[in-house]
């Protein structure tokens, strides 16, 4: 049983501990091991920690339920993703609210080079469940992967157009695995995880609950590219994923519909409120993100007169497709703060290209 995983995970189950302050925790003192292993005077100066955390994280309790979660992660096939970890969702990752750690059922590339979510009603109309198909058709050659919320409406009718067209589709859980919600959708879910998966923040055993929803948006939201609402009233979950995407700069799409009807309130409201773009056709998605259906081969020319920084990123951006802009910052040896200077001098003189979701490649 990997310990640094152990620790992360009792962490991650400390109340009143969110994914923010873990990693400023672990940053201060190096692993999420060194949490458990510093004295408590010195866990007490780190900004953020108060005495009642301290004292949950002195007991063992956390630390025996970590084990039988692992466990049972084990023997369920369940991987258990640290945000540390390549396999993690790296768009995720870079939101300032991202989890430390995810349960995740299934073979989908939570990083695949193009992701879009569809989110909308639970109230769907004919209308809105064909437009989640005709939209989800209309892509299927670029081979997204498809991301949603199991719900009932328009989350359903994307996970199911998904499958239909071959696609991956991942739903992201406001519960544990070992209950979906709603209960009715339990055989498309274990369809799913051979087509796509299951993803959740949350512990095997842990219950559907109204607060928890609201952050499973901010997943469905910071796993993508983009995030379409294809059918939504003036409130609800789908606005709520649309404003924490662009929170997140990343591109939101709203479907036009018409205005007598509430299922199309919201999304009129975002177009008229200029937070989405209009989507009339499903050629408005790689129109806007720039996606390509092949992709070209990388430049081999002699690497052209650049300063130092932005030769050494010129060179790694070389020797693959594309990278988001902290494993630029590791593989380069450049900090943030100064790589997206250089980033930036190297867009302006027509060598490299920013994708959503900040990603870069070479300019073709």
């Amino acid at each position: 049983m990997d310990n640094s995983i152990l620790a992360l995970l009792a962490l991650h189950l400390t109340p009143g501990i969110g994914g923010h302050t873990i990693r400023q925790l672990i940053s201060h003192v190096g692993s999420p091991e060194n949490v458990f292993k510093i004295p408590k005077g010195k866990l007490a100066s780190i900004p953020g920690i108060g005495k009642a955390r301290i004292e949950w994280l002195s007991q063992k309790e956390g630390f025996a339920k970590s084990e039988k979660i692992l466990t049972e992660a084990q023997n369920s096939k369940t991987k258990v993703l640290a945000f540390y970890e390549k396999d993690f969702p790296q768009r995720l990752k870079n939101c300032y609210d991202a989890p430390v750690l995810l349960f995740y059922k299934g073979n989908a590339n939570l990083n695949s080079d193009k992701i879009i979510s569809l989110v909308g009603t639970r109230k769907a109309t004919t209308y809105g469940i064909e437009q989640a198909q005709t939209i989800i058709k209309g892509i299927k050659n670029y081979q997204p992967l498809i991301i949603s919320g199991l719900a009932y409406g328009i989350d359903i009718s994307a996970h199911l157009a998904a499958m239909e067209s071959g696609l991956p589709t991942v739903a992201v859980m406001a519960s544990g695995i070992n209950h979906i919600y709603p209960s009715k959708h339990k055989p498309i879910a274990s369809k799913m995880t051979d087509q796509g998966g299951l993803l959740t923040e949350y512990a095997f055993e842990e219950l559907p609950e109204p607060g928890k929803f609201p952050a499973r948006n901010r997943i469905i939201a910071g796993l993508s590219d983009a995030v379409i609402v294809v059918e939504a009233a003036a409130k609800g979950g789908a606005l709520i994923t649309a404003e924490m995407a662009n929170s997140y700069n990343r591109e939101v799409f709203a479907v036009p519909g018409n205005n007598q009807r509430t299922t199309s309130e919201g999304c009129n409201l975002l177009i008229r409120n200029h937070k989405a773009n209009i989507l009339t056709k499903p050629e408005d998605i790689p129109y806007i993100l720039g996606w390509e259906l092949t992709a070209k081969p990388f430049p081999v020319q002699s690497i052209p007169e650049l300063e130092q920084d932005e030769k050494t990123v010129w060179k790694v951006l070389s020797s693959g497709t594309e990278f988001m802009i902290d494993e630029l910052s590791i593989r380069s040896g450049i900090p943030m703060n100064k790589l997206a200077g250089v980033l930036l001098s190297l867009e302006f003189k027509g060598h490299v290209k920013a994708l959503p979701g900040k990603r870069f490649k070479l300019a073709a």
